[in-house]
């Protein structure tokens, strides 16, 4: 009977472990990530460079990785804050664009194109010229 029981005296402890070995193996998984977004990511490196660091990291995981955070990784946050600051502006200048052509500012424009003309600044040929460029846009 001693052969058909369990190998295991600690399942308990085994299925810590198992779960351990899981979360290092998505560590390594999102390190490696992380270095192959970071080379193709940076600027100052050439198309060869990017080349030889890619094949170099994906060939030669473990020390491919090791090699590029000392070599590479002290900088790595910078390029990650330069391309999400560049973002956050791309972002905010489509914002006040759109903020710029929406209809209410239009009736803004409109309104005070009708102000101007109501106290004799623009004629109104001036004013449904005006008025004629606002709607276009």
């Amino acid at each position: 009977m001693p052969l058909a029981s369990s190998s295991y005296s600690y399942p308990l402890l085994d299925a810590f472990w198992t779960i351990f070995i899981i979360f290092l193996w998505v560590i390594w998984i999102w390190t490696l990530v992380w270095v192959f977004i970071d080379i193709f990511r940076s600027q100052d490196l050439s198309g060869w460079a990017k080349a030889l660091w890619f094949l170099f990291v994906l060939f030669i995981p473990l020390i491919g990785v090791v090699v590029y955070l000392i070599a590479r990784g002290g900088s790595m946050n910078e390029r990650a804050a330069q391309q999400a600051q560049q973002q956050d502006q791309e972002f905010r200048s489509y914002v006040q664009q759109a903020a710029a052509d929406s209809p209410a500012n239009t009736a803004d424009q409109l309104a005070k194109l009708a102000d101007l003309r109501d106290r004799g600044v623009i004629s109104a040929q001036e004013f449904e010229h005006e008025k004629a460029k606002v709607l276009a846009a």
